[in-house]
């Protein structure tokens, strides 16, 4: 089996990678080759006993997606995108990597033809949605996203179902949650805070939070995120139906309640490193995002995430800071 990760440099794409590296099978198919592609060129995973292609290119740029998919994947995992913040404040930027890349990136598959067709994993974003809000968004809930980003990402959703319907490639898209406690730098999302004000405490720094402790929204973490693309990959999509977006399982707390499990699992000198700073672009942008979610078809077909935010804490804890806590 031949795998495809396009975004593989990426926080979710290496640890993707790595669990498959790990797994060293999909889907109960042995896995024999793995292309990551990133614009940066991606780090291939240790220790895997299949042959890894690393690759460094503009998906966008005419051409480039034609040469990643030339080796027929059988399995094409679609992470590549400009941020929420990011696409946000460079228009231009963000339609041209986040709609006309994924735009290039289909054609391609469709243009091999001779009854070639991958199973595509899509992740889109629960910036779809725009507000006003129910209490909850189910699966029936329309998109009227209120970035620039959830509408690339809607156009995206669109063309994936469409492309399957028409039998190009048997599509997947997945809205992740805001995931949290991502490891690393802080990136240019505008959700970066979220994890911001536990990664740097629990590592020994401070954090700022630029908004209210009253802010909810939707989270899931890494190993979910993990998790979700691996069974959107193997899962039996004839179970979809022409549906083929879903919203992913996560948790609805407020940043006050992330603090508060932050508090219960590393202690109050920890939540202590937490600042106050406002910050009214933040806050404006914050205000559109959906809040709460009605996950039970994504659930009902096999998709799971953590039971409470001391969870998603342990979690990071034990993934990336060997379970000690500065």
């Amino acid at each position: 089996m031949h795998i495809l990760i396009i975004g593989a440099a990426g926080m979710v794409g290496r640890k993707l990678a790595e669990r498959l590296a790990k797994d060293g099978h999909l889907g109960g198919r042995e896995i024999t080759k793995a292309t990551l592609h990133d614009v940066v060129e991606p780090s291939a995973p240790a220790g895997a006993k299949f042959t890894s292609t690393t690759l460094a290119s503009d998906f966008s740029l005419p051409g480039e997606v034609e040469k990643l998919v030339a080796g027929k994947p059988d399995v094409i995992f679609h992470l590549a995108a400009i941020v929420s913040g990011e696409a946000e404040q460079d228009f231009d930027k963000g339609y041209r990597i986040n709609l006309d890349g994924t735009m290039l990136l289909f054609a391609a598959i469709r243009a091999i033809g001779n009854g070639y067709k991958p199973r595509v994993v899509f992740t889109s974003s629960i910036a779809v949605f725009g507000a006003p809000f129910p209490e909850a968004i189910g699966d029936e809930f329309f998109t009227t996203p209120l970035t620039s980003y959830g509408t690339q990402k809607a156009i995206g959703e669109l063309l994936l179902s469409d492309y399957s319907r028409k039998g190009f490639f048997d599509g997947v898209g997945i809205r992740l949650p805001t995931i949290c406690v991502r490891p690393g730098k802080p990136n240019k999302a505008a959700s970066g805070f979220f994890s911001n004000i536990i990664r740097e405490p629990l590592a020994g720094h401070e954090a700022v939070l630029p908004v209210a402790e009253t802010v909810r929204h939707w989270h899931a973490s890494p190993r979910s995120a993990v998790g979700f693309l691996l069974h959107a990959a193997t899962m039996d999509t004839a179970l979809l139906g022409w549906r083929r977006n879903l919203s992913m399982p996560g948790l609805s707390v407020t940043v006050g309640e992330q603090i508060a499990a932050l508090r219960n699992v590393a202690g109050e000198k920890v939540v202590a490193r937490i600042k106050h700073v406002p910050d009214p672009t933040i806050i404006k942008i914050v205000e559109g995002w959906p809040m709460n979610f009605d996950t039970k078809r994504a659930r009902s077909l096999g998709f799971t995430s953590e039971s409470s935010f001391e969870e998603i804490i342990r979690v990071h804890i034990e993934d990336e800071l060997g379970g000690k806590i500065a």
